[in-house]
């Protein structure tokens, strides 16, 4: 289903979001980035009226995703959509573990069928310049930040996420 044909139903009820892919892959950071991804999406979903979602704790690499699984994961739980996330740290300074607090958060979007519908991302350093405050504070602004952009793009297409009944 493209986006044309998704524009036809104008709707997204339910939506499925896969445990972003946390670039560097460090594991010590990668739960505390999950939960402020989880925690800033809902309250973005929320704000945008929609609570029928589902957070799907498995890893997708972003560059890499497998379609297959993907289209299943919608099917078993009646999804209209899901969305495959990547938080991306900036690396700064010479150090193996120095990062800055700027994050990229990049999506894609695919239909039920495994379609990729859009793709979008925000940059906290770009888009505001922050230089200062929490790595966890740009992990929730970048979050909003791209899912705000998804959704403009969706209304563009003219669909629209609604309120689950």
């Amino acid at each position: 289903m493209a986006v044309a044909q998704l524009a036809k139903k104008n709707d997204i009820k339910r939506i499925l979001y896969f445990i972003p892919e946390v670039i560097p892959d460090i594991e010590e950071i990668k739960q505390p980035t999950y939960d402020v991804f989880f925690t800033a999406a809902s309250d973005k979903m929320m704000s945008l009226g929609t609570r029928d979602y589902l957070r799907i704790d498995i890893p997708v690499e972003y560059d890499s995703v497998n379609v297959d699984m993907l289209r299943e994961f919608c099917k078993n739980n009646d999804a209209d959509v899901a969305v495959v996330p990547r938080v991306k740290y900036f690396k700064v300074g010479l150090g193996k573990y120095v990062f800055s607090n700027q994050v990229e958060v990049s999506l894609k979007l695919f239909d039920a069928e495994g379609n990729l519908m859009l793709e979008t991302s925000y940059d906290t350093f770009k888009a505001g310049g922050r230089m200062l405050g929490s790595a966890a504070n740009s992990v929730k602004i970048g979050t909003k930040g791209a899912l705000q952009n998804m959704n403009k793009e969706l209304q563009n297409n003219q669909i629209f996420f609604i309120k689950s009944t």
